[in-house]
């Protein structure tokens, strides 16, 4: 026998509530940003990422100290900071011949927090 919880309710009419699927599909995001905000949580569905996200937003880091914090390769923490770069994540500034990574802006940091927040709940 099913628990309550694994019940789905369903409607006997396709639709009851006209006003709110006219209202919710009149201020549903167009398809290519949902598409867009998909594959940004995607991005979030890597541990190593989240990691290197994590020690992100505690500190600007070059490469060569995240890979000694991870306990990686230079070339394995390199791969999962351009997936990062390219999610507009992460950004990074040059200063001589070493690189240092930051958050890309304080909304990464929001988004990091309330995961967190979510998770510890």
């Amino acid at each position: 026998m099913p628990n309550k919880d694994s019940i789905i309710e369903l409607c006997d009419t396709p639709v009851i509530h006209v006003e709110i699927v006219n209202k919710v599909r009149k201020d549903m995001p167009e398809e290519e940003t949902l598409y867009d905000l998909a594959e940004l949580f995607k991005v979030f569905g890597d541990t190593t990422r989240i990691k290197i996200l994590y020690a992100l937003s505690a500190s600007e880091m070059c490469v060569c100290d995240m890979a000694a914090l991870l306990s990686m390769t230079q070339s394995a923490v390199s791969h999962q900071l351009r997936v990062l770069k390219q999610a507009r994540l992460v950004k990074f500034r040059r200063d001589g011949k070493v690189v240092y990574y930051s958050l890309d802006d304080e909304h990464i940091q929001q988004i990091f927090n309330q995961g967190l927040d979510h998770i510890n709940e």
